[in-house]
């Protein structure tokens, strides 16, 4: 399914917000700013059912499933959009569960000058790990 959303492009609302076209609700709704639409429409969980469970195994590939995802769409996003604005911010946690799973969490925004970060302090999170990502990481990773 991630292979077919960074596929299909991007596309921009009505707002400007910048937004994965497979991703766009097909309603409209209200949100308190662009930066609150972009990071609740790009928003998605990392699909990581098919991962064993065991967090040896587990953690690299669910990592290298995100980066790969993330850098397929700043690509694209960079190809449509023409510029590098867009960033990505990947999220690691234990999910609440009895089995305290390793979960993920992928979004994409565009920083804004009259808009709070999307994370004000990437380096101050706590309970979970957090990177924020953009084309050109992607490309020092290639």
């Amino acid at each position: 399914m991630f292979r077919e959303v960074a596929e299909r492009d991007w596309s921009v609302t009505p707002s400007g917000g910048r937004v994965l076209t497979d991703l766009r609700p097909e309603t409209s709704n209200t949100y308190t700013d662009r930066l609150a639409e972009e990071t609740t429409i790009n928003g998605r969980g990392m699909t990581d059912y098919d991962l064993p469970a065991a967090p040896h195994e587990r953690t690299p590939l669910l990592i290298r499933r995100c980066l790969a995802y993330v850098c397929a769409c700043l690509r694209k996003a960079h190809e449509h959009f023409g510029d590098t604005q867009v960033k990505a911010y990947v999220s690691l946690s234990f999910a609440d569960t009895e089995e305290a799973l390793l979960t993920s969490n992928v979004t994409f925004c565009t920083p804004l000058p009259d808009v709070r970060p999307y994370i004000p302090d990437v380096e101050a999170v706590t309970g979970a790990a957090v990177a924020e990502i953009t084309l050109e990481d992607c490309s020092a990773w290639a």
